[in-house]
């Protein structure tokens, strides 16, 4: 059994009096501790897709499973990193971190939600910035403060849409790698469904990267990352086999572009 089953997964929504199809027969399996990157252009529905995997829509047909049982709302199975940071701008780091702590184990005093909160925070870098509040941080370390939340909170699935969508080139790269280092030295991994449109972002952090195509969105491809781990950005960039599937992504993603032009598709 599979840790995520998405089956058959349509979403219609009703705008204005016009009814338009979001996600139309989507459907793919993630294991446990596997990384999934979601990509694919505007419009395909990868947002909405992690909107009913955080259990806060509903689908119009289909369902999604969680270790063989179906999703009824928001879980504490399931953290959640946004591309906007979603930190309370009244709440310091530590506070930040120490709330989401306090969502999924309520047992655990002040004390001990704080000594699990410094403990991310100084895994992301950040244990001297403990006491500054959100405006006093730049977008990336935000970023960092969310990212601690989330997996101080321990979940077994970790929800990420577009998390360094906003921040500069420098910081991406920085937190791409500060990801991959915890993610990769956790015992045991987190089940994480990655969405990005950055197909570079994609085949470094994945094990699986799941294509989506447009109006309405579907699952075009879903194909293995071929890289063993750890993967060392400088090195792997440069080697022909990473050019060459990272060549056979691109082609795919704009062989969708060109399906519904009427081009031809391109086979990997």
């Amino acid at each position: 059994m599979s840790k995520i089953e998405i089956n058959h997964l349509t979403v219609d929504y009703t705008e204005k009096k016009k009814s338009f199809t979001a996600l139309k027969d989507v459907s793919f399996s993630i294991e446990e501790g596997e990384f999934v990157s979601v990509i694919g252009s505007s419009g395909c529905g990868k947002s909405t897709l992690l909107s009913i995997l955080e259990g806060i829509n509903t689908p119009t047909d289909g369902e999604i499973l969680i270790n063989g049982e179906k999703i009824k709302g928001t879980g504490t199975d399931r953290g959640v990193v946004f591309q906007h940071y979603s930190l309370f701008p009244w709440m310091t780091a530590r506070k930040n971190v120490a709330f989401g702590i306090k969502q999924v184990n309520h047992s655990a005093s002040r004390s001990e939600r704080y000594k699990i909160a410094d403990e991310f925070l100084d895994k992301v870098g950040l244990e001297q910035f403990k006491n500054k509040y959100p405006s006093q941080l730049s977008g990336g370390m935000q970023q960092r403060v969310a990212i601690a939340r989330a997996l101080a909170m321990d979940t077994d699935i970790l929800l990420m849409d577009e998390p360094f969508g906003a921040i500069d080139a420098k910081n991406r790269t920085i937190l791409q790698e500060l990801l991959l280092e915890l993610w990769e030295g956790a015992s045991p991994r987190k089940t994480v469904v990655f969405v990005t449109h950055d197909i570079d972002e994609a085949i470094l952090l994945s094990d699986k990267i799941v294509m989506m195509t447009a109006n309405p969105g579907r699952v075009y491809r879903e194909l293995e990352v071929p890289f063993d781990r750890p993967r060392n950005r400088s090195e792997l960039v440069q080697t022909r086999e990473y050019n060459k599937f990272r060549n056979n992504l691109l082609s795919l993603f704009y062989s969708d572009i060109a399906d519904k032009i009427g081009g031809e598709e391109v086979v990997l």
